[in-house]
Order: C-alpha cells, then structure tokens, then sequence
C-alpha cells in the first residue's frame, strides 16, 4: 500500500483486519467517513489542494477505544508549517464525533512525490 486511501478502499481495510475489530461496522463506517471529512478540511497552505488528496496521510491507526494515530508527511521536509500542520491534523479529527484523542506524527519515509496524489489533486493542480 502506499499510504492513501482509494476510492476502492476504506479505511476499515487500511487500519485492522475487519474480523478482530470490536468496533460494530456501522460505527466503523461511520467514523471512516467522518475521518476521511476531517482530514478532507486541512490544506497545505502552498498548495490548493486538501493534505488527504495530496497523499499525505500515509497511515491512520483507529483503537477500539477510538483513540486516532496518524502518519503523515509534508510535501517538503523544509516545509515552513512542519510545526503547525500536526496540530491543525489534530484539532480536525477531535471534531469527529466519539475521537477521544488524536496524534499526527510526521514522517518522511518514504519521502512524498506527486505520485501519491489522487486523480483529484492533479486535476486541481493541472498536472496531467
């Protein structure tokens, strides 16, 4: 996998094997879509286009106590809001019903190219 989520996809396939999760899936569902919304309103600051669409959520890790751990990067380790963009990740998915906590952890392996956009942030960027 290489860290996004496709259309094809949820995040219930991404995180937990679907038989061991003690989450109900109707829950589960519920709290991948609303995640998906939430990461769905922070943007780089440099570029118009949302930070999941860009490909920068490499992993998110729900518990069953709906505690949320995410991986993610920058587009550029020297980017100039590395301190801020894991807060903002933060403070969108506190506002996801029923989160308990959030962490975005920064990570830069593998490094990010524009290979891991989706089909949307190339449109958007005119990059086809």
């Amino acid at each position: 996998m290489d860290g996004k989520i496709s259309s094809s996809e949820t995040f219930a396939d991404t995180w937990a094997e679907p038989q061991t999760a003690a989450l109900p899936q109707a829950e589960l569902d519920r709290l991948t879509d609303e995640l998906i919304t939430a990461l769905k309103t922070v943007y780089d600051p440099e570029i118009p286009v949302d930070i999941y669409e860009l490909g920068l959520i490499y992993k998110v890790d729900l518990s069953d106590d709906k505690d949320v751990l995410i991986d993610m990067t920058l587009t550029a380790p020297g980017c100039p809001v590395a301190g801020e963009m894991p807060g903002w990740i933060e403070d969108a998915v506190m506002k996801v019903e029923g989160i308990k906590s959030a962490r975005a952890n920064l990570v830069f392996d593998p490094p990010w190219d524009p290979s891991k956009m989706s089909d949307e942030a190339k449109l958007a960027l005119n990059m086809f």
